[in-house]
């Protein structure tokens, strides 16, 4: 690997790891573009698309368990082998590109599920494309966050990070608004009950186009270091055991910032998930003054299309604030930068329960932006400091149950909560998001981030 002049020091490694430029940095992480268009796609159009399949609002968050559920068990795995494998692609490359093929074409199945609308009801039929859409995307995820910890010293970790997460604000804006700018340049938005607007299904067909070919620039343009050298860095791996009973193993012997991180990630990933479920219900309900029963009308569906302008909006704060991010947490510490971004975001949820408007919605999204673009630096930068030598993979894969679990616990109550708890008002379910976006605040101050005192010892020797 290409490397730049000046050196850095890992927590872990034998050798100072080099520096890299940024554009090397930048081309590592490009294919996290594509992955967040698709996964943009589907959090601004999955429930209007289930619903225009004929589900019901209440039921809403039990579909949306697929992706939780497909997370919990495909990250870990592939965190695991990743760690234990290298072919001429390397350790992480081949899945990012396998998972690329795959959620190509889970894209283009998604808003297609009339095809096979002979074998089961549409809705069962969108939920089952929802489930292997991301089981695709997890795929090729995770190992990209290994990837930036493999290759960064702990000094630059913030910055790879933050542009990690400028790239995914950039991919889900565009993933997010594509919808809406095609219904504006003519394609139609209208559709009969149970089909799929061509604005949305062609913007399925784009976004699956842009995710493989983010992902082909990453993989040819992004070198890992082979297991000698990586070894040299980082020292040598803790267990030779590479089954997968040792996954249960390293569960065990979970560091003690990740555990501490686990509480913060649960609340912020509760409250994510009640906004991507809730929100095209609460602007059709709370604030258009539709009826609950309203799946397909075009009032309804230009909801669903607000929803993504307003989700573009949150992505394109994210993407500017990401770069804020490493400036802010070398004055203020990292977590404190994490806590005052999800304090903001919480206020941006809980605003929304006070919105006159649609259009008050976008200062909503504006501070939601905030916390979502330190949710997807800042834990991550925590918690690479804390991970043993040839562990990275696997770790990072076990750190994704903290963000599925809450998902499936909000998944499994959250529609009956908003049926029998709300009377139907789906707006409660996003007031609840925001109270506990604010809770992962106040949680995050009481983790313990080594790679902190790194950076401090660092700065006093030199």
């Amino acid at each position: 690997m290409a490397a730049g002049t000046s050196m850095g020091s890992s927590s872990t490694g034998l050798v100072p790891k080099p520096k890299l430029s940024f554009w090397q940095i930048f081309n590592m992480s490009f294919g996290f573009l594509g992955i967040q268009f698709g996964f943009a796609l589907q959090n601004s159009n999955a429930s209007g698309i289930l619903r225009n399949y004929g589900a019901d609002v209440e039921h809403l968050s039990w579909f949306w368990l697929a992706a939780p559920v497909v997370g919990l068990i495909v990250q870990p795995i592939v965190g695991h082998y990743s760690d234990n494998t290298w072919t001429k692609l390397g350790r992480r490359r081949p899945y990012f590109l396998a998972g690329a093929i795959l959620s190509s074409g889970a894209l283009t199945l998604m808003p297609n599920a009339g095809i096979l609308g002979t074998i089961a009801p549409l809705v069962i039929i969108g939920a089952g494309f929802l489930m292997i859409m991301d089981a695709c995307f997890n795929l090729s995820m995770e190992p990209f966050r290994a990837l930036v910890a493999d290759n960064l010293p702990d000094s630059q970790r913030t910055m790879g990070f933050s542009i990690q997460t400028f790239l995914i604000g950039i991919g889900a804006v565009l993933g997010s608004w594509l919808p809406a700018i095609l219904a504006y340049f003519g394609v139609s938005e209208s559709a009969p009950d149970g089909v799929v607007a061509d604005n949305v299904k062609y913007g399925f067909y784009i976004g699956a186009a842009v995710f493989i070919t983010s992902i082909l620039i990453t993989v040819f343009k992004t070198k890992e270091y082979p297991p000698a050298e990586y070894e040299k860095y980082h020292g040598k791996s803790e267990s030779h055991n590479t089954g997968l009973a040792s996954i249960f193993t390293d569960l065990k012997k979970m560091p003690k910032t990740m555990k501490q991180l686990g509480l913060v990630q649960f609340f912020s990933w509760f409250a994510l998930f009640g906004m991507w479920v809730f929100t095209t219900d609460t602007i059709a309900t709370h604030i258009m003054g539709l009826p609950i029963e309203d799946r397909s009308s075009d009032m309804y569906r230009k909801a669903q299309s607000w929803t993504g302008v307003i989700f573009g909006v949150y992505n394109l704060v994210s993407a500017i604030y990401a770069l804020c991010l490493p400036f802010i947490a070398s004055k203020i510490g990292r977590k404190q930068t994490h806590a005052l971004s999800l304090i903001i975001g919480g206020i941006g949820l809980i605003s929304i329960f006070f919105a006159p408007n649609k259009e008050f919605l976008i200062f909503s999204m504006i501070c939601v932006g905030i916390a979502w673009a330190s949710i997807l630096a800042m834990p991550y930068v925590i918690l690479s400091s804390s991970i043993p030598a040839g562990k990275m993979g696997i770790y990072m894969g076990i750190f994704n149950f903290f963000i599925t679990l809450p998902q499936i616990l909000n998944g499994i109550i959250g529609g009956p909560m908003v049926k029998n708890v709300y009377n139907n008002q789906p707006v409660y379910a996003v007031l609840t998001a925001g109270i506990f976006m604010i809770c992962a605040a106040i949680s995050v101050i009481y983790v313990y981030d080594p790679g902190a005192i790194i950076i401090k010892q660092e700065k006093e020797v030199s």
